[in-house]
């Protein structure tokens, strides 16, 4: 089968790997019809979250069963499913509090509580690095999805692929941010980062009544669509004092009620910023974490999206306390959120597939994830056809 296989940082090809098989009797195999690249699949492609050997990349991805495990009961070959990024169990501690990015049983090799930069790590995820599981991802034709009766959600047949493909992260995850705010209608809500996740965030914000939507980001072009799309505030990104001084500027001199990092730990650096992080032994930076923390009202609330791997000296611990800030990282729980964001999907509350700026073919892929990597092209969001 075809496959998008990560090589080496910069180096992601498409390649004619072995069909993935059964390997226990609660798995199925997915034939993939829709697929797309995801800012997270970035980290492994920059190399900022190492991966030593091949792995089929992806974790957005839906398909038809094409082959049922004999435990499986919930599904039948044929049926079109979503799947969320997690890889859970369905049936262990964290699974049950509803935290499926904490299974203790999906990523046995590298489990553990303490959340260690290279060890102890938390539960599967599909195509993202062996620290993750190892799961080869769904940026393929085929591919083996464990836990079946837990993650899969049968897709309706009056939605096309576009419309249902991602509630498998952007949306459920973009959504998290706001669901942590727990919103109650007229709220202000910065949002830090204008890609696919700060979109599905700033449309998750309007979905919930906030009264303010403002979006960050440094391109300009990726401000111009979340505008039209929702008609939040924009704001582009010079220098961090300019935008926190903008963002108090439109909340009273107070700050946003509501602050969320759709970034990550890999935000557009200039070389000072560089060598700062090469002096202090860091990967990455914080910077848009500072940039939530200043924005954000006395009291406020700040949801973590962007991904975080390492550690970072000079936290702003005191500004955190002074503030009487109320924060919230982690990975979006997927399976709790997804049947309820599928009803929204359905019912025309929400249009997840207008992001879409570019449909290439999987053959195509290392021209995806470098236009994608480089935002040239206007790129916002690429997905990929496995079958073209």
């Amino acid at each position: 089968m075809k496959a998008a296989v990560f090589h080496s940082p910069g180096k992601i090809t498409c390649d004619n790997v072995d069909d993935p098989k059964l390997e226990a009797q609660s798995d199925i195999i997915l034939k993939v019809t829709s697929t797309a690249i995801c800012g997270s699949d970035l980290h492994m492609y920059s190399g900022g979250i190492p991966q030593p050997r091949p792995m089929t990349m992806g974790h957005e991805f839906m398909g038809i069963v094409e082959e049922v495990g004999s435990d499986v009961s919930r599904l039948k070959v044929g049926d079109r499913v979503v799947v969320p990024f997690p890889v859970a169990c369905g049936h262990c501690f964290f699974c049950n509090q509803e935290l499926p990015g904490h299974c203790e049983h999906s990523n046995e090799e590298n489990y553990g509580p303490e959340g260690g930069i290279m060890t102890e790590k938390g539960g599967g995820m599909f195509g993202y690095t062996d620290l993750y599981g190892g799961y080869d991802g769904g940026q393929a034709q085929y591919v083996r999805v464990p836990y079946a009766d837990f993650g899969p959600r049968v897709v309706p047949e009056n939605l096309s692929d576009e419309q249902a493909l991602f509630l498998t992260d952007i949306f459920p995850t973009g959504y998290t941010g706001v669901m942590w705010a727990e919103l109650k209608g007229g709220e202000s809500v910065a949002i830090f980062g204008a890609g696919p996740v700060g979109s599905m965030a700033a449309k998750s914000a309007v979905l919930k009544n906030a009264g303010k939507v403002i979006v960050v980001d440094t391109v300009q072009y990726r401000l111009d669509q979340i505008k039209r799309l929702t008609g939040c505030e924009t704001i582009l990104w010079k220098n961090g004092k300019d935008v926190i001084d903008q963002i108090r500027d439109l909340t009273h001199g107070r700050g946003a009620d509501v602050c969320i990092d759709a970034v990550g730990f890999e935000p557009e650096r200039n070389l000072v910023d560089r060598a700062k992080a090469v002096v202090n032994f860091e990967k990455g930076s914080i910077k848009v974490v500072e940039a939530c923390m200043s924005a954000v009202r006395r009291g406020g609330k700040v949801s973590i999206l962007g991904v975080y791997p390492y550690n970072y000296d000079n936290f702003k611990l005191g500004q955190i306390f002074d503030k009487g800030l109320r924060i919230q990282a982690g990975q979006a729980p997927v399976h709790k959120v997804i049947d309820e964001l599928l009803d929204y999907v359905k019912n025309g509350k929400v249009v997840l597939d207008d992001i879409i700026t570019h449909r290439l073919s999987i053959d195509e892929v290392a021209k995806g994830y470098e236009i994608f990597d480089k935002k040239e092209d206007d790129c916002v969001k690429v997905v990929l056809d496995p079958w073209k």
